[in-house]
């Protein structure tokens, strides 16, 4: 029996949060900065964060795989980085840097059954088609509960996320039209997705072509078949991550639920993770 999508999606949002405040924490900033990683914004820490598990790769293939960067921005950190610190530097200092700042936020809980429901699910994942998915699931599992559950949402997200990229390629969206599309339907203002390094002369091409497709109005906003196409991306992208939860079962999936509460309120209780960000969340 399948999942209901829509709890699908909450699982997503209830785990991005704990994934995501590895580039935001202080700690993992501070040990980036011991490596020679310039710490005054995160993008010279986010390439390698993000990258470092799939070894030593090129521009090309963290463009690829990461989709929505211009790879002009993306050719500005890769491959330099690892010039600075090897994949496994960068790996270390980031579970080190979670070790603390997610040790500190969730002190006062016993993470013990949801780092065991969080492992059982990561076993139902098929990676398949997932090259970030897969290759964070190749890392070792950590020993400690709240560090065992970073690492499944860590899983969770880029599984899902190269579910994403298949759902665009299906759509026939390149990588600035899924951003305009996606500010068309109000996920985020315009203004956010600029941190994805495309230039206004890029947007205006993407609007363009969207609007010659029928998915844009002349305004800029989306028309009926926009709304449409991007329901459809979001839909196609829940029922790719379904299977893991389907197997999972009902029963598991309303108490991991209960029992990440707590540590997704504690990450965004930091007030680290951004207001505002491109995957139409907010905090």
């Amino acid at each position: 029996m399948s999942v209901d999508l829509g709890l699908v999606r909450q699982m997503w949002r209830l785990m991005e949060p704990v994934h995501a405040i590895v580039y935001y924490a202080p700690e993992v900033s501070a040990r980036l900065g011991k490596l020679g990683f310039g710490t005054e914004t995160r993008w010279p820490g986010y390439f390698p964060l993000r990258a470092a598990p799939l070894g030593a790769v090129g521009p090309e293939l963290v463009s690829a795989t990461f989709y929505s960067f211009n790879p002009v921005m993306v050719r500005e950190y890769i491959p330099d980085a690892w010039q600075l610190a090897t994949p496994g530097d960068v790996l270390a200092a980031r579970l080190d840097g979670m070790d603390e700042a997610l040790g500190a936020i969730t002190k006062d809980l016993d993470l013990t059954e949801a780092a065991d429901l969080a492992r059982r699910l990561v076993d139902r994942v098929s990676t398949v088609g997932r090259p970030l998915g897969a290759a964070n699931a190749d890392l070792p599992w950590p020993a400690e509960p709240h560090l065992a559950l970073w690492h499944a949402a860590t899983v969770m997200r880029e599984v899902r996320g190269d579910g994403h990229v298949a759902a665009l390629l299906t759509a026939g969206l390149d990588p600035v039209e899924a951003l305009v599309s996606f500010a068309a339907v109000g996920a985020a203002p315009r203004a956010v997705f600029a941190s994805r390094g495309w230039s206004g002369e890029d947007w205006a091409a993407a609007e363009a072509r969207l609007v010659e497709r029928g998915w844009l109005n002349e305004d800029g906003t989306a028309t009926d078949a926009g709304h449409a196409g991007r329901d459809e991306v979001e839909r196609m992208t829940d029922e790719l991550a379904e299977p893991a939860y389907r197997t999972f079962g009902a029963d598991r999936i309303e108490r991991f639920a209960q029992l990440l509460m707590p540590v997704t309120m504690a990450a965004v209780q930091t007030g680290l993770l951004p207001r505002q960000s491109t995957l139409g969340m907010s905090r």
